[in-house]
């Protein structure tokens, strides 16, 4: 049974919401939930088991996910060669998430580095081909310092 919506966007979701595909979403979300302490919301399969949607929280945020579709217009970054985003996301200690994320067989892209807009910020790539930048925020930097600190950053990267 339904009943009419009470907001133009269902109550625990933000605005924007990433939807991932991937080549194994069960093996993915098992992942997620080791790794980035995340909790099923739902899951729905078809007949022969591929996730055709599923929805995680992790922190406050929910993340969709699906098995690829070839059929369809679903593709995983294994299928496609890469990735054109990065899901940017915050935790209390992001060391501990970046080693947990490595030991459980995500790539190390960028160690854990107190970076310039005041996160301590890494970088890995999950198991399934998707980047993921981990950050503790550490210090509000006000904008004069954010653009002093970027150009001296710039430098250092040959900018």
């Amino acid at each position: 049974m339904a009943t009419q919506a009470k907001s133009w966007k269902p109550q625990q979701s933000h605005s924007v919401t990433p939807y991932i595909t991937v080549d194994n979403a069960a093996a993915a979300i098992d992942y997620y939930k080791r790794v980035f302490r995340a909790e099923e919301i739902s899951r729905m399969a078809n007949p022969d088991g591929k996730v055709m949607h599923a929805e995680i929280r992790i922190g406050d945020s929910i993340l969709m996910i699906s098995d690829e579709f070839p059929q369809g217009d679903t593709r995983s970054p294994k299928t496609l060669g890469g990735t054109a985003v990065s899901l940017y996301v915050y935790f209390p200690d992001v060391d501990a998430t970046f080693n947990a994320a490595v030991q459980a067989g995500g790539q190390a892209i960028m160690s854990p580095t107190d970076m310039f807009w005041g996160d301590r910020w890494a970088l890995v790539k999950d198991p399934f081909g998707h980047s993921w930048g981990l950050a503790t925020h550490k210090e509000d930097v006000t904008p004069d310092e954010m653009g002093r600190r970027a150009a001296e950053f710039a430098k250092t990267m040959g900018g």
